[in-house]
């Protein structure tokens, strides 16, 4: 670290630069910290903010959704099953082992075992050496999204991560559980962690190997705190405690952005945020009079206007404008009159009562959210118990399906209504993890074949039909119920440069941050 800092202080003088502004340590307040270290536990944006911060995807995603190589630094089709990567033959995993198409392979085959991932990499038959620094991805039939999916692929230490430890397989992936993966990490990435304590803090420092020299990021240590409380962590960056938060909430944003010094970035949402109906856990829920009776008892507007201060876009399906798929004649449908009447036809004039769960620290004013849709159940008769939770006591309750309905919200990290369906509203299937995030329990063979005919579709614009067709069906059926696309915002010192790395994937790229 002495030579690299002496090294880099000779550069920046030789350019009229201080070597002060390098050397940046900041803090980072979140409503939430990273619950695993283990990149393959959850597919979730928690996961997927710490992977981009101590591993490297083979490609990731611009600002404009481009693609960018990262530990691939070229690729090619090969044939319509066949899909090559290069890989840079200078990169070191933290514990100093160097990086090989071993280890590219070994992450893929071990994401096809996670529970949360192996959906996104069923289409895929297997991954291949060519070389020490070459690999191809095989699919079984023809595949227009393999760029995208290859952004979840961050090669992992194979080495590191292999072997026993107190008699456990260190490669194991324990569901929020303890594992060796969970626990310790040797990744590619811009940072290595000094100190994890979580709920407290986790303690971030620049990896001396790291190979991408020509980055512009001078972020030499970062320290992520949780702040649960949206006041609160609007005014630890308002006082100078911290440098940088996410999210601002809506309410805060006017006065983030009069302050002196302090930038307000803010980004157009793909997020939908919705709550899941399952039919398993209470009968009435089976019944599509009742879903639709749900649907249209919910004022979604007035959830945007009122609760997200305008900060969010209505929505009536999954996938939002420019996604294929979505549909114009898809629109919210609040009518309280219609919904009684629905309720009346099902058998359910009286109501009845039904369970809901929701975190409290996940998404942008999720309680108050849960709060208002039960107040606006309530019209129609149906009793609403509601708990909301932290998330790290939420997403276990999630997985069980614990409740009559859930809260979810999910961003297609591949930029297509596909991956909603594949994860949200196609019939659970454990061996190929379709529904894997289905605790609607529906299902709907149509809409199966539908999805699983559009990812084997090169045709864009066939593709987008059959999209279509499936966006139709699950609003007709009340699948699920849409609220809204959330935007994002965050705050910072306007030393830091950070509009060029934030996005709508909501995955900052922390190793690029330049602090004046």
């Amino acid at each position: 670290m002495k030579t690299l800092k002496t090294k880099l202080a000779i550069a920046l003088m030789a350019a009229g630069l201080s070597f002060s502004a390098a050397a940046a340590d900041i803090t980072v307040a979140y409503d939430a910290d990273p619950v695993s270290l283990d990149p393959h536990e959850q597919l979730s944006g928690g996961t997927l903010q710490m992977s981009h911060m101590l591993f490297d995807p083979l490609v990731r995603f611009t600002k404009d959704f481009d693609f960018e190589g990262r530990i691939a630094e070229k690729w090619e089709r090969v044939n319509d099953t066949t899909f090559r990567f290069h890989l840079r033959k200078d990169v070191k995993f933290h514990s100093g082992n160097p990086l090989t198409a071993d280890d590219v392979i070994w992450t893929f085959d071990r994401l096809k075992s996670s529970i949360d991932f192996k959906n996104v990499f069923s289409p895929y038959e297997k991954m291949t050496k060519i070389d020490d620094y070459t690999v191809e991805i095989i699919s079984s039939k023809p595949y227009p999204l393999v760029l995208q999916t290859a952004t979840y692929i961050f090669p992992m230490d194979k080495k590191f991560y292999s072997g026993q430890v107190n008699g456990k397989d260190k490669s194991a992936i324990v569901k929020h559980g303890s594992s060796f993966a969970s626990t310790h990490v040797s990744g590619t990435g811009p940072f290595t962690i000094t100190y994890r304590e979580q709920g407290v803090k986790v303690v971030f420092e620049r990896f001396d190997d790291y190979w991408d020299k020509k980055s512009p990021g001078n972020v030499d240590k970062l320290t992520l705190v949780p702040i649960k409380e949206d006041a609160t962590r609007v005014a630890a960056l308002l006082s100078g405690d911290v440098d940088m938060i996410y999210p601002v909430a809506p309410n805060d944003q006017k006065r983030v952005a009069k302050t002196k010094n302090i930038d307000l970035v803010t980004v157009s949402g793909t997020r939908i945020i919705t709550f899941q109906m399952n039919q398993n856990s209470n009968p009435a829920l089976k019944d599509v009079r009742v879903r639709q009776a749900i649907v249209h008892a919910i004022n979604n507007d007035a959830i945007v206007m009122k609760i997200m201060k305008g900060f969010g876009t209505t929505a009536g399906q999954q996938g939002p404008a420019g996604y294929a798929g979505y549909d114009a004649d898809l629109v919210p449908r609040y009518d309280l009159k219609k919904a009684k009447q629905l309720m009346k036809d099902a058998g359910y004039e009286n109501g009845f009562k039904l369970s809901m769960m929701a975190p409290n620290n996940r998404y942008v004013n999720d309680a108050k959210i849960a709060q208002a849709t039960a107040s606006m159940l309530s019209k129609i008769g149906i009793k609403v118990d509601l708990k909301t939770m932290p998330k790290a006591q939420y997403w276990p309750e999630f997985d069980l399906c614990s409740a009559d309905m859930m809260m979810i919200g999910w961003h297609a990290d591949t930029e297509d209504s596909a991956n909603f369906s594949e994860f949200l509203t196609m019939t659970r299937d454990e061996e190929t993890g379709r529904g894997a995030y289905n605790c609607g329990y529906y299902s709907n063979a149509e809409v199966d074949k539908l999805v699983n005919s559009a990812n084997a579709e090169t045709d864009s614009v066939k593709r987008g039909v059959m999209l279509q067709r499936v966006e139709k069906i699950l609003y007709d059926e009340a699948a699920f119920v849409p609220l809204h696309w959330q935007d994002l915002a965050w705050g910072a010192k306007s030393n830091l440069l950070i509009d060029p790395i934030v996005n709508a994937l909501n995955f900052p790229y922390f190793g690029d941050l330049v602090v004046k």
